[in-house]
């Protein structure tokens, strides 16, 4: 129970609290910049679902098995996602990076590069974790592409893992970045973050 302690992870652009029902309001708002429940391949709450989905994350939370963070801007206070440690097993020091979304206007910001090197940072600096994984759907090109830009490497396909709010059923594909890698991943992510305040925007921030 005591593995995922909330706490406050601070980088340039953005900071991920430990998320609380003062956030709905600013998730829903975030949730509504580019209507980001109408994606096929994701599940964001509509506004009338926010309350429900802070209350599940929570649940797990105090479950011991996800900790569960609201993405806000440093520079105006805006509220601009969620994202979690979820799944994590304490005993093997293992979690999963997930349930991500960002606003559109966030996206292709450095939000989704600086979000990963502060979630990864505290993954194997702070939890000692011997390896983070990533999960995402067969057919989502953009996450899947993404995931593999962090470093992470493909560990299989779980076919038939998850039946979709339409239905639908998904095939998972897993990634993972293990502690050896972590120190080569890091700097890729920092290398990344400093070219991207030097030129064009070229972080996909889609939601996993």
């Amino acid at each position: 129970m005591d593995f995922l302690l909330p706490t406050t992870l601070t980088g340039d652009l953005f900071s991920l609290e430990p998320l609380s029902h003062q956030h709905h309001d600013g998730l829903v708002d975030a949730a509504g910049d580019g209507e980001l429940w109408d994606l096929w391949y994701t599940s964001v709450p509509r506004p009338g679902a926010m309350a429900a989905e802070i209350d599940r994350r929570l649940g797990l939370q105090s479950d011991g098995s996800m900790l569960a963070f609201t993405a806000r801007r440093n520079d105006t206070g805006a509220v601009i996602g969620m994202t979690t440690f979820m799944n994590a097993d304490a005993v093997h020091r293992r979690v999963e990076i997930g349930s991500t979304w960002n606003a559109r206007s966030a996206q292709r910001t450095g939000t989704n590069t600086e979000s990963k090197l502060l979630l990864l940072g505290h993954a194997f600096d702070v939890l000692e974790c011997i390896a983070v994984e990533f999960r995402t759907h067969w057919l989502n090109q953009q996450s899947r592409a993404a995931i593999a830009r962090l470093g992470a490497k493909q560990d299989g396909v779980l076919r038939s893992h998850q039946r979709m709010p339409d239905g639908t059923l998904r095939d998972t594909v897993v990634f993972s970045i293990i502690a050896l890698e972590w120190p080569g991943v890091r700097n890729e992510l920092r290398r990344r973050l400093s070219a991207h305040r030097r030129g064009p925007r070229q972080d996909p921030g889609y939601p996993a």
